[in-house]
């Protein structure tokens, strides 16, 4: 069936091909556009292959990076919660660091590779960290999270949790 919508590609193959093989591994990132991609380092084989500390769950997407603060410590129990949702119990949690780099190019908001992107979030059913952050005080921390309901209460009390205890210390000092 013919649509009135045709997508046309007037490149070459030489250039389609050349530019799908920058996409894998080793070469480096592509622009198209305002749309750039990163350039693929050792450190990301090492983040792969042998993650330190939280980077083990890097491909829920924004984790905390320091599991020793105040946030990391308050987090640690959403990560491992998504972690255990999210992780296919057959897949290794390094073929999804894999699919974190290769595919969504180690970010929540750029594409590298459309197939392994697509394959990273039917892996995880969707689940993965936007952001967590402090607003007005140290203690006044945000999570956003794409994840089932008991996961987003989960986040909701550690929220509340960490802004009571901030500022029960807080009160203490003044």
């Amino acid at each position: 069936m013919r649509t009135k919508f045709e997508i046309k590609d007037n490149k070459p193959f030489s250039e389609k091909s050349k530019s799908f093989l920058q996409s894998m591994i080793f070469w480096k990132g592509r622009s198209k556009g305002m749309i750039h991609t990163r350039n693929i380092e050792l450190d990301d084989l090492r983040y792969i292959f042998f993650p330190k500390g939280y980077e083990k769950y890097g491909y829920l997407g924004m984790i905390p990076y320091d599991k020793d603060s105040d946030i990391g410590k308050a987090m640690f129990p959403l990560v491992l919660a998504m972690d255990y949702e999210a992780k296919p119990k057959w897949c290794p949690r390094w073929f999804l660091r894999f699919l974190e780099v290769f595919g969504n190019d180690k970010s929540i908001v750029r594409v590298r590779n459309r197939k392994l992107s697509n394959l990273h979030r039917k892996l995880t059913k969707g689940i993965m960290m936007w952001d967590y952050k402090t607003k007005w005080q140290w203690y006044d921390l945000r999570i956003s999270i794409a994840a089932p309901e008991y996961l987003q209460n989960l986040a909701d009390d550690i929220e509340d949790g960490f802004y009571k205890r901030g500022e029960k210390q807080e009160g203490g000092n003044k």
